[in-house]
């Protein structure tokens, strides 16, 4: 137990200098043209180290936001904010991805081109397999970048069997005990695998999880970027490690909206009803529209 508590504890003091370290020597980790750089940002994306440099701020920040809550709201706001600003713009993922879908038929069926050609020139010229399956990304944009701002927007589908008839505090302490022991502990398992599984699809050789630094540095002296380029059929989408991008970002995106929802809670929790949905900006469909308000 004692030595649990000292690795512990001593992860949390170590995470100062780790940040220290990294913001002051840059090259270290961000100079690509050195293979053992890469093979430091890998290893450091899904390591200990990171996770209690992460855990150190969100505490440090907690404690801070405790003592003033000016910054406690102002965190909730910004991260809120950010949510939201990511969310709205892909959204219009969707969009694209109906217009392309249109496109396909017309092309496929009216004009029977087996391709679609863009631009002048030398154009960007593809198989209509290719558009066909790219909108897989553009719908997998709109789960893993959009989740966060959907929850914000209170958009999500939910199951209040017990939620709903509770008082407005046990609302709270639900929401702040999800937040800590369910989305927090979620995100961080699916970054772990995402991360990994992303570089596994970039370069050789391929990186492990159960891989030590040490080990890593001596694989880099014959690292090579290798980007997966195989599609599921013969012309079809060549891209797919950019889903394996979209799993690192869903998974980042929800630990930050973890720590508003905790904020939020928290806030709510301690300052009563009248601060439910306080500074929350929740989209609108205008003056007179009200009767639709929460139906879309």
């Amino acid at each position: 137990m004692l030595d649990a508590l000292g690795w512990f504890f001593g992860n949390i003091l170590g995470a100062f200098v780790n940040f220290f370290t990294a913001v002051t020597n840059p090259s270290l980790w961000l100079d690509w043209s050195d293979k053992q750089a890469i093979m430091r940002f890998v290893y450091y994306g899904g390591s200990v180290e990171f996770f209690f440099v992460v855990f150190t701020a969100f505490l440090v920040l907690t404690v801070v936001g405790l003592i003033w809550g000016r910054v406690m709201w102002g965190t909730v706001r910004v991260l809120e904010g950010f949510a939201n600003t990511i969310g709205r713009f892909f959204a219009w993922a969707g969009l694209i991805m109906v217009i392309q879908q249109i496109v396909i038929v017309f092309i496929q069926r009216i004009f029977a081109r087996p391709d679609i050609s863009i631009g002048f020139g030398i154009p960007i010229q593809f198989d209509i397999s290719w558009f066909g399956e790219e909108l897989k990304l553009y719908n997998a944009m709109v789960v893993a970048l959009c989740a966060s701002y959907t929850f914000v927007q209170g958009g999500h589908v939910r199951v209040d069997l017990l939620y709903a008839p509770v008082r407005f505090r046990t609302k709270k302490v639900i929401d702040m005990f999800g937040a800590l022991f369910f989305m927090m502990p979620m995100s961080v398992l699916i970054w772990m695998y995402g991360w990994f599984f992303l570089w596994r699809h970039l370069i050789v050789p391929k990186p492990s999880a159960s891989d030590q630094l040490d080990r890593l540095l001596m694989k880099s002296r014959a690292l090579r970027w290798n980007v997966e380029t195989i599609g599921f059929s013969p012309n079809g989408f060549n891209g797919y490690f950019l889903f394996k991008i979209l799993l690192c970002s869903f998974a980042a995106m929800i630990f930050i909206h973890s720590i508003a929802v905790l904020y939020r809670s928290f806030m709510e929790f301690r300052e009563g009803v009248g601060s439910e949905n306080k500074y929350l900006d929740k989209d609108t469909l205008g003056e007179g529209e009200e009767a639709y308000e929460g139906a879309h």
